[in-house]
């Protein structure tokens, strides 16, 4: 039988939790280093592809010189927006939206492949890093949508108090650190101009993640990462 979530369901323009941990739930973010480089890759996944005439370079061949484009990232600016995220020492958890069909996919494979590459390099191993396929579970309302991005954003809690250097999206969401290729007003919308049943008196999404009295992880049940 098949772990949870690993058979995925792919639509258009479909909301997505996407997680997966280290293999026998090893730690995968060592130190900071670690943690800053899987973030520098969503970043350069995300973000707008920089203009040619700004990353030319000068190569040197046989004592000749020339100018040339490095190669660059995958870049999926226009097929995949990341809503929040949190890394915790041995598992991720990443709240996306994909615009193609299978974005994610190719998205996900691509970022856990490469940090695997660098992980493995920087302390000589080998093997997988990650337990099996990464998992994707389909959000199906927007109920689930925000109680999701709550709970991702309790998961470091007990991790850390400082926000603005946490390696989660919370900060950016409470304008404490501008991360642009997080797309946060998708669910802070909801919460300037209130239209989901049961969050009318949340006013403010801090007060709605810090002190909100229903339990996200009873509500999302096997939306959440299994024991």
């Amino acid at each position: 039988m098949p772990s949870r979530n690993v058979i995925k369901i792919y639509i258009e323009n479909g909301y997505y939790h996407i997680y997966n941990r280290g293999v026998e739930k090893r730690i995968i973010f060592k130190d900071t280093q670690d943690y800053k480089v899987f973030l520098t890759y969503l970043k350069e996944y995300l973000s707008p592809p920089p203009k040619p005439e700004h990353i030319k370079t000068i190569f040197i061949l046989q004592g000749e010189s020339f100018k040339g484009i490095k190669r660059q990232p995958k870049n999926y600016y226009k097929e995949i927006e990341l809503i929040s995220y949190c890394l915790m020492p041995n598992h991720f958890h990443l709240l996306i939206k994909q615009v193609s069909k299978y974005s994610i996919e190719k998205f996900i494979r691509s970022l856990a492949t490469r940090y695997s590459v660098f992980f493995n390099k920087k302390y000589n191993r080998v093997g997988s890093l990650f337990q099996g396929p990464y998992k994707a579970v389909l959000i199906s309302s927007e109920n689930y949508l925000l109680h999701l991005s709550r709970y991702i954003h309790l998961n470091p809690s007990e991790y850390t108090d400082d926000l603005i250097n946490s390696y989660s999206s919370y900060a950016a969401y409470l304008g404490l650190r501008r991360t642009n290729w997080v797309n946060s007003d998708i669910v802070l919308n909801y919460f300037n101009k209130p239209v989901v049943k049961d969050f009318i008196k949340v006013n403010t999404y801090k007060r709605f993640v810090e002190k909100y009295k229903k339990d996200s992880r009873k509500l999302l049940g096997k939306l959440t990462l299994e024991n």
